[in-house]
């Protein structure tokens, strides 16, 4: 019964990690982090350096260094240049991405895709004066449909497009052939004129049907039906918790559980911390507490599992020369949490003993960080941090210079560090 279990694990973690379009999300993710980090730095020297307004640190606010609020457009405009468009680049590279699955490489494709995202979008924008008096101005794209409001229509209409199109582009009535006299760019673009008009029409038609029929625009639908449910399931303390357990659930078993998962819960964590920043910078107060740097710091903290943790107690309580050896090696990567080390080298995988902590590390950190930060010692994170970000400077750079939340932080660490300690112990009765 159990070996079947396992094997039942193995098979859908393996197809959830296999899945094409789970493969893209992820890729087209990655792919935009680098982007992501550019915004979110800027965001967060517009608060700690430049802002005179918001709360808490910011050396603008000392004497004679008032000069460094001049410096805010610069930092304001890189940041709308990449935050406020990573749905407009999600869809592209998602696009890509499924372009090369297929073995196409089709230039055109991530076009079509952006062109039939936006044909989904509204581009009428109205409100009231302050005198309230009503308005409506035309030809314009809200920032809704652009930055991380918009991820989860620019996820489905980046895959939907994608497939319609290469389909449509197999389909040899569609394709209008040249003569060899003419350059081979030329016949290319109109061997796929028909399928990439025929995709953007498609989807124009049916945003249009969609408002005609239900009264709802296809984005609002998205939020009502798939975006809000999700996100309440997942941003619950059970809800999480269970995410980032079942994800060292597969770890434990070889698979990278968060490559398996990430697909399923990034798009939520994103639209939370932008969210977050929005308010930040607009001199308010960031109310989510389970984000993208929530994650960072109070389930990876050292890497999945906090397994930094697990080298420090066998550093300190191991007497298996061999875990000795591996936990010296770990030490220090862990600190810019990578822990492949310790997955595969003491190993964790398919190791009980281990694994059971393991799995059980995340609920105690995450648990621990949201009460602190529920109960107002800690803040809720605002600013995007890399990967590799340091431990404890994960949480000062996340929430602008917030040293509470750097305490809880290494709080958490140390919970967890106590909860390896008696697994320790018991590997070392292992040998004996």
């Amino acid at each position: 019964m159990k070996e079947k279990a396992t094997n039942i694990l193995l098979a859908v973690a393996e197809k959830l990690q296999m899945n094409r379009y789970l493969t893209a999300i992820r890729n087209g993710f990655n792919t935009l982090l680098p982007i992501i980090i550019c915004g979110a730095f800027c965001s967060l020297m517009t608060s700690v350096v430049c802002s005179t307004t918001t709360t808490g640190f910011s050396l603008a606010k000392i004497h004679g260094l008032e000069w460094l609020g001049s410096l805010m457009p610069i930092f304001n405009a890189a940041n709308y240049a990449t935050m406020n468009f990573i749905a407009i680049g999600l869809v592209i590279l998602i696009a890509i991405d499924l372009g090369r699955h297929y073995g196409k490489n089709d230039p055109l494709l991530p076009i079509v895709a952006l062109g039939a995202y936006i044909s989904m979008c509204v581009t009428t924008v109205s409100g009231t004066t302050d005198s309230g008096e009503a308005y409506t101005v035309s030809n314009v794209l809200s920032v809704s449909f652009t930055n991380s409001q918009g991820l989860f229509m620019a996820i489905i209409t980046g895959i939907l497009s994608t497939e319609l199109y290469l389909r449509l582009t197999k389909t040899k009535k569609l394709v209008i052939k040249m003569p060899d006299s003419v350059p081979p760019n030329v016949s290319a673009s109109f061997s796929t004129l028909f399928p990439g008009m025929l995709t953007i029409l498609a989807f124009a038609v049916f945003a249009f049907a969609f408002e005609a029929i239900f009264g709802m625009t296809v984005s609002e639908a998205i939020t009502l039906c798939i975006q809000t449910p999700f996100s309440y399931i997942i941003t619950t303390v059970p809800g999480f918790i269970f995410l980032f357990m079942f994800s060292n659930l597969l770890w434990s078993f070889g698979i990278h559980g968060p490559q398996v998962l990430q697909p399923i819960y990034v798009a939520t964590m994103l639209v939370a911390l932008q969210e977050n920043t929005d308010a930040v910078l607009a001199g308010g107060v960031a109310t989510n507490i389970f984000n993208r740097s929530f994650i960072s710091v109070f389930s990876a903290g050292t890497g999945s599992g906090m397994t930094g943790m697990l080298a420090l107690a066998i550093l300190l309580f191991g007497k298996r020369k061999e875990q000795r050896a591996v936990a010296k090696l770990s030490i220090a990567p862990a600190v810019f949490n990578i822990n492949e080390p310790m997955i595969f080298g003491l190993p964790i995988v398919m190791n009980p003993i281990y694994a059971i902590p393991f799995i059980l590390a995340p609920a105690v950190s995450i648990t621990w960080g949201y009460v602190m930060t529920a109960i107002g010692f800690a803040t809720p994170m605002a600013y995007a941090i890399p990967a590799t970000t340091p431990i404890i400077l994960k949480s000062f750079l996340a929430t602008g210079g917030h040293i509470p939340t750097m305490i809880t932080e290494a709080v958490g660490l140390f919970l967890v560090f106590l909860l390896y300690i008696p697994f320790v112990l018991i590997a070392n009765k292992q040998k004996e």
